[in-house]
Formats: C-alpha cells, structure tokens, sequence
C-alpha cells in the first residue's frame, strides 16, 4: 500500500531550496547527513522533478524513506536531457547509490552433464561436482536447460529415476515411451555399445547444433536404407523427425520474428519484475527476470532498467519491443544508437504477432514476481491487465465493491465486499444497516454507504482495519446513476480513489464497466479480468443479499416472538442476538432463554412450545 512519507525536519530548508531550483534538464544527488550519495537522477525540468519528492503526497515506503533520509541535495545543469541521461548512468555507475535500482548479476554459470555411468544421462547441472563429461560453462542458465529438454526430447533419453541396468525388464515401460518420448531403454533391447552411440550422436547434437546433427542423420539414414538396414533407417528417420519437432517448439512463434529483445515489467504493489526475451534467428535463445524490488513511476522504471541492462555488456539489437511508452523514448533510442554503431528502435506494438511476445513476457515477470510476494503470476497479471484496461498508473491491490439490497422500502442494506491484493478478503467485509434513507432509492442508500465508510477512514480514533485502510479502487454494483451519484460526495469528502460501475446484461453476467465519465469500458474480451470482475460482482451481491434474507427473517421472527404475553421488542431482540441461527435456537434450553431474556423458566418453556419448536 502506498504511505505518506516520513517527517523529514529539513523539509522546509529543501522546499526553500528546490522553490529556487532551475527549470533546465540536469541530474540531481540525494545525500544523507554522513553526506553519502543515496540516490541519484535525471530530470528534463530540475525544478519540477525535485519538487515532487518534497511535496505532502503519498510515496510508496522505499520512495518515502529515501526522503526522509535525504540532509541535502547537489544538482548539475546540462545542456539537454541526452546529456542528463548519459551523466545520470555515468554517476550511478560510480557510486552505487542505496535507493537506485542497481541490477544485480546473478545467472552464474551452468554446465550441462554427461554421466559416467553404463548408460549415461544427460542433465543440467549448476556446479561441475562428481564425475563424468561436463559441457560449457553456459552463461544463460535458460539456454542450457532448453538445449538438455530438447536434446533429451530429439533423441528419446530416459529421464525417469531407473537405474539402468538394474532395472531392465522389472516394469512395464512409462507412459513416455507410450508416446514416443523416450526409446524405452528399461525393455533392455539396447545394448551398452548401441545406447553409447546415440549419446555420442546427442552430445555432437549439443556441440554442432540441430542442423549440422540432421545433415549427419540423414546421410546415415540413407545409407541404411541402401544397406537394407530398415531397423535402423527407421531409427534414424523418427529421430530426424524428433529433433525438427523439438526445434520449431524453441521458435514459440512463426520464423519471422526479427532479432530482437522484448522486455515487459509486471508490478505488485510497490515491488516491480521486469522479464527480457531474447530472439535471434526466429527463436527464442535467451529469457532473463530482473526483481526490482520498490519503485516509483513504471516509466522511469523502464527507462533507468533499460539504460543499466544494455550498459553490462549486452548486445543490443536494432529492435526493442516494450509493453508499455516511456517519456525519454528518443533520447534512449540516440544513447544506443551511439553505444551500438547502429540505429535502435524502441516500440511499443499494438496488434500482431509482437503483441503475443510481450504478453509472454509479461506473464514471465508475473510469474517470477509472484514467487517474492505470495500471489500467483495469473493473479498478478490479472491486476496487471486490470490496470491498463481501467487506465490506472498502477495495479489495483486493495479493491472495495458495494451492493445495495432491500425489499421494497423495507430491510434496506448495504454490503461492502474487499479483494486484497487479488483474493477475497472476508476479515475487511462489512455490512451496513441503512439509516438515513425510508423509501427505496438505491442511489441514496449507496451514497449513505460510502459516506459511512469513508467518515471512519478520516476519523483519527478509528481502530477498524478495514476502514482505515484506503482502497486504490471502488467498484459499485450499478450502472452510470450509482457511479453520478458517488463519485462526486466522495471527491468533495477529500476522497481521490477512482469509482467504477459493474453492469450485467440480461442473462446477469458482468457486461461491462462504467467508468467515471460515464463511459462503458467492455471486459469480455479480456477472459482473466472478466472472471475476476464477474466473481466479484457475485460475491458483493451474495453478501449483501445473504444480509438482507437474515435481517428480515429475524425481523419476522420478532414480529412472531412478541404475540406472546410479556415479551416485548427487547427481550425478543435479546433471544435473536444470543443465538443467531435456527440450530442454535432449537438446542437452547429453558434454562438458556430464561437467563438470556431474563424471564421465569415457566415463560421461557412457552416460548419455546409456542415459537421454538414450529422453526423449520
């Protein structure tokens, strides 16, 4: 969640300063009261961009702590925002500030193995321990575990945990031999020479790549056949076969993806993953993820990682497909094009093939977000998605709906539904009895609600976690009227969280969502919002129905309790409050109702013969 920053008693020195700071493009350098730099920045408008850091709007924690930390500040003007970016990543370079994002590199290497054994394996292994035949050392960790999946895949090795030849002919071959995924060696038909030579053919596979290995086969496979070795030339052929399947599922897409690098950033809260795809010659050689832990804007998130991944030795390629525009576009695109010797494009597709890949890589990020913050990448991706489609600066993590319910203009209630970070959380839900409002009007009854809940937000004394805590979005269960109704009495409350409605179509499924303005935004095209918004909508309108059944079944229920002589509205409330459903009512005692209305046992054991025991 995002918090004010911390009390900074330098504060009215450095908003003094910055009031007097230049317009002009130029870096900026945060230093603490031991006068070490803790973060540096670039700015096209010094003034501008120190500013915000100083104001009483809310950061996120990392961002609020850095402020609170800051004694003092240095800035250097420069002739352009180009010269800015150059020196900004020159001095981050230099001094490694605290509260920069620093990428940190942390593939290592990794060896793929070939076991000393009878009838070896073929794995990735991180370290060269224990003996037998290592290849590489891989820098790209992704890379060797493909290169092991797909040479095991081509040439049908065993990956089960047999051990061969102790095991041969103790069990019926696994389901991979069923479908052709492995040469079911347990059957004992391969002799030790035999099975040697097709790992001798696989690690010439590792070493000399796909192409070089099929030419091979081939001439082989012909040769067999000349020889009227069928057998084998079968062998041969399905293995060819095998190895042109396991190269196209290395492509992911068509062939004409050009050489490029497709980088997309998921957030959860404050914490941000960025994922990069690597393509050369159509296929996919490389994935890294990047966890950024806190940060601010997601532009200047894209822009500071772009600016540190490619200045560590990587190469860059003529094109760069991002999920999302970033300000300084231009700029960056002329700092690689002079880093490079050649023009660099950065774009952000909207349709096509391209879309598919940063989609990929998006979910990649969610996913390897998802790992640090207890959520699942689908999860986080939904919130994701969610965000874009609602035009939000960042995902949703504490989202708040509410539902009116009543029966004409009686019982009228309100629910009030929380998703947390994704999942329902039951703890924060609240019910409200209608109070101010004595003829239907589903309008009034909700802005009843959201002023209720939004005066215990403000009320200092408020211990209620679900109330003091501020939601990042509101939906409501209705149309344009409801969002007319609320979004201006809570603006005018100070209350800045953004408000949509959630409408269904005739068959009651969620349609669309009313923004703001009035406008209909349609979902059913993205399946994970749409499940999520159509949940939600469901669980309010359970809750709050649920409510409003209970309210007046109990209602009915005093309605029964007081024809009987000598109890009135209190002593019927007083039973109803004690045991709240019908099998508590059934089990309670003469004993139990007399202490609890405060009646004579001989009136409790009426109430019981006379309302009691006729509860279905």
């Amino acid at each position: 969640m995002r918090v004010t920053l911390e009390d900074n008693p330098r504060l009215p020195y450095l908003r003094d300063k910055t009031s007097k700071l230049s317009h002009l493009p130029g870096c900026y350098i945060m230093r603490n009261k031991a006068g070490s730099i803790i973060y540096i920045g670039k700015a096209k408008n010094l003034h501008n961009r120190v500013s915000s850091y100083f104001r009483d709007s809310e950061h996120l924690p990392k961002v609020a702590k850095m402020v609170s930390n800051v004694f003092d500040y240095d800035f250097i003007v420069t002739d352009s925002e180009y010269e800015a970016l150059v020196l900004e990543n020159s001095l981050i370079k230099q001094h490694k500030p605290k509260y920069n994002i620093l990428l940190k590199d942390d593939k290592g290497y990794s060896y793929i193995k070939v076991s000393d054994e009878d009838f070896p394996r073929i794995t990735r292994e991180m370290q060269k321990k224990g003996s037998g035949t290592f290849i590489g050392p891989y820098t790209s960790s992704f890379t060797s575990k493909q290169t092991v999946e797909e040479v095991n895949r081509a040439f049908m090795l065993p990956t089960c945990r047999r051990v061969f030849p102790r095991d041969f002919g103790k069990e019926r071959p696994c389901l991979n031999f069923q479908i052709k995924r492995c040469i079911g060696l347990c059957r004992g038909c391969f002799s030790r020479e035999d099975y040697r030579a097709i790992i001798d053919e696989a690690v010439e596979y590792i070493k000399s790549g796909s192409t070089a290995s099929v030419e091979a086969m081939t001439e082989q496979m012909e040769r067999a056949a000349e020889e009227l070795d069928f057998e084998k030339a079968a062998m041969l052929r399905d293995r060819i076969a095998a190895i042109s399947r396991a190269a196209e599922t290395q492509k992911v897409f068509e062939k004409d993806i050009p050489d490029c690098d497709i980088i997309a950033l998921s957030r959860n809260g404050g914490a941000s993953c960025v994922s990069v795809l690597v393509y050369r010659d159509g296929k996919l050689t490389d994935k890294s993820d990047y966890l950024l832990g806190e940060t601010e804007e997601d532009s200047d998130t894209r822009e500071d990682f772009l600016i540190q991944y490619y200045d560590r030795g990587g190469k860059i390629p003529k094109e760069i497909y991002l999920d999302s525009e970033i300000e300084s576009a231009e700029v960056i695109e002329r700092y690689f094009r002079e880093r490079s010797g050649h023009a660099v494009h950065l774009n952000v597709p909207k349709r096509g093939e391209m879309v598919q890949l940063i989609k990929m890589a998006k979910s990649n990020a969610a996913e390897k977000l998802s790992l640090s913050v207890g959520r699942s990448g689908r999860e986080i991706a939904t919130l994701d998605e969610l965000a874009q489609l609602l035009g939000l600066p960042r995902p949703p993590l504490y989202i708040e709906c509410y539902d009116i319910s009543n029966l004409s203009s009686s019982d009228m209630v309100g629910g009030m539904v929380v998703l947390d970070n994704g999942r329902p959380a039951k703890r924060y839900y609240k019910k409200f009895n209608i109070k101010t409002v004595y003829e239907q009007n589903d309008y009034a009854c909700m802005q009843e609600v959201l002023r209720r809940r939004f005066e215990n937000y403000f009320d200092p004394d408020c211990k209620d976690t679900g109330f003091a805590t501020l939601p990042d979005l509101i939906f409501l269960d209705g149309g344009r009227g409801h969002v007319a109704a609320v979004a201006p009495m809570l603006s005018e409350m100070g209350v800045k969280t953004p408000v949509y409605g959630l409408v269904k179509d005739s068959r009651h499924r969620t349609r669309a969502v009313i923004s703001p303005d009035g406008g209909e935004i349609v979902i059913a095209k993205n399946r994970s919002v749409f499940n999520m918004l159509t949940r939600l909508q469901d669980e309010v309108h359970r809750y709050t129905i649920t409510f409003q059944s209970k309210k007046h079944t109990a209602k009915t229920f005093e309605g029964e309790l007081t024809k009987i002589g000598g109890i009135g509205p209190k002593k019927a409330q007083a039973l109803l409050s004690a045991f709240k459903t019908k099998q508590e009512l059934r089990k309670a005692t003469p004993e139990d109702i007399s202490r609890v209305m405060k009646i004579s046992r001989e009136k409790a054991q009426e109430v019981i013969d006379s309302f009691i025991s006729r509860i279905k």
